[in-house]
């Protein structure tokens, strides 16, 4: 099992027999976590307005149909 260092990566690791990725500092390894946690609190944000949006269009779409019968009748 040998490290091998990660290109444009300094203190990544590779080991070569599974190829699995370590970190030999771990300031630089938390700052990576906090990193890819803000990363993912985005994406949630934005998924969840995602959501928002597509429910919002959803109640437009039945208000204006029960408009339409409303000027119908």
């Amino acid at each position: 099992m040998s490290q091998i260092p990660v290109q444009d990566k300094d203190a990544w690791y590779r080991d070569s027999s599974t190829g699995s990725l370590s970190c030999a500092d771990e300031n630089t390894y938390e700052k990576y976590m906090k990193a890819h946690n803000a990363e993912q609190v985005k994406k949630n944000q934005f998924e969840a307005l995602q959501n928002d949006v597509s429910t919002l269009k959803s109640d437009m779409s039945e208000i204006k149909s029960l408009l339409l019968k409303l000027a119908n009748n």
